[in-house]
């Protein structure tokens, strides 16, 4: 019922939250843009726990990981608690009659079962709530993709195949999840890769405004795309700058060389964008290991072909169900391939993708699980309360 009404419901939760507790809006977005798809966020994340509260092995950690990840928005306890009150009464104003005793303590109880394990996850972590880290090198290629490389100001540990959420005094209160571009040095610089994205504000001030000097927020790494040892052969598929993690996974290969086989197909919308290539050959020259595949569309054909090329590559490699393949990419695209792989017999467990963490206050990036709130992300333009034209996401 409350997801027929979902605008209502989001939007009567942040009225209802600012004005009894009008301190609580510096913790969010200043732009309205931002702030809608912060309302988009909220209900997917929400939707998301809801239904899955029933299995603790699984939403258990998601929560602490959150409730971890929260502390950089400066969410102190105290907030939980007019959050929760907010969400109450969002809920029973959008149920109508369906609100009954009954459904309002098992709302209440639901979502002290998330705040508890929230706080215990923030309790617990002995991690700042973020690093600062300086700009030490800024690449650009074209006018859409920027590789930075930072300098934390304190070690930030992580492995390769994570990822970090980052933010800029450019864009206040905004944070975008990306993943880090190497495997850890000696001197502990990372490299984010950016892709701009059309009103994408973050994303285009890191690619076309931020500067070597400046300093970006980062937060814990996360994610599990992290290489797992074992004697099957490896696919490595990468889209657009989701290179970044596949980069670091071979950058660890590379300096721990498999005993199998690995086959890389890195996909970009034309060959603009394969803007790593002299370092994809080189591997592919000085690794015996690797094989390197390429996937482009033909010179003036629509970019989605080379979608159609990759489904042609897969299909004609064969060995699927022999397979670890890791997948990196837009999420649309690591549906689609990890579908696609499937039909041509790969194991389901053997498929390692990352789905982004929900987010909080400020939150731009897509992707996470999405439970029964998909639709919401993802809806035709609707035809009920108060209908208004939306801004792309960012992907």
């Amino acid at each position: 019922m409350v997801e027929r009404r979902a605008e209502h419901a989001v939007k009567f939760f942040y009225s209802h939250l600012f004005w009894h507790n009008p301190g609580v809006r510096d913790l969010f977005p200043v732009s309205s843009e931002d702030m809608e798809r912060q309302r988009d966020r909220l209900f997917a994340a929400l939707t998301h726990v809801v239904s899955r509260l029933d299995d603790d092995a699984a939403i258990g950690p998601y929560l602490h990981d959150l409730g971890r990840d929260h502390r950089k928005f400066l969410i102190r306890p105290e907030h939980y608690a007019v959050v929760g009150s907010s969400l109450l009464a969002a809920l029973a104003a959008t149920s109508g009659d369906a609100w009954t005793p009954q459904v309002e303590k098992a709302w209440t109880e639901a979502y002290q079962v998330i705040a508890d394990a929230m706080l215990a996850g923030a309790g617990a972590s002995e991690d700042p709530p973020w690093w600062d880290a300086e700009v030490v090198r800024h690449l650009q290629y074209g006018q859409d993709i920027g590789v930075l490389t930072l300098r934390p100001h304190a070690p930030f540990p992580y492995l390769p195949g994570q990822y970090t959420s980052v933010s800029s005094e450019r864009v206040p209160r905004t944070w975008r999840t990306y993943s880090i571009g190497n495997a850890p040095r000696p001197d502990g610089t990372v490299d984010l890769h950016v892709s701009r994205i059309d009103r994408g504000r973050l994303s285009t001030a890191l690619v076309s405004e931020t500067q070597p000097g400046e300093v970006l927020k980062l937060g814990a790494a996360g994610g599990q795309l992290t290489f797992r040892r074992s004697d099957r052969p490896v696919s490595l598929i990468a889209a657009g700058t989701g290179w970044a993690p596949i980069r670091a996974l071979l950058e660890e290969l590379a300096d721990r060389p498999p005993d199998q086989d690995v086959r890389l197909f890195v996909v970009a919308r034309d060959g603009a964008h394969l803007y790593d290539r002299p370092l994809i050959d080189a591997y592919g020259t000085s690794c015996g290991w690797l094989d390197v595949t390429y996937i482009t569309p033909a010179p003036g054909r629509h970019r989605n072909e080379a979608t159609d090329r990759l489904a042609t590559a897969l299909s004609n490699r064969g060995l699927w169900p022999d397979q670890d393949v890791y997948l990196s990419g837009p999420a649309q695209f690591i549906d689609e391939t990890a579908h696609l792989l499937e039909e041509l017999g790969a194991r389901p467990a053997r498929l390692f993708h990352d789905s982004v963490p929900a987010g909080g206050p400020g939150h731009e990036q897509p992707g996470r699980p999405l439970g029964f709130g998909e639709w919401f992300l993802n809806r035709p333009a609707p035809h009920w309360h108060n209908p208004s034209a939306r801004a792309p996401k960012e992907h």
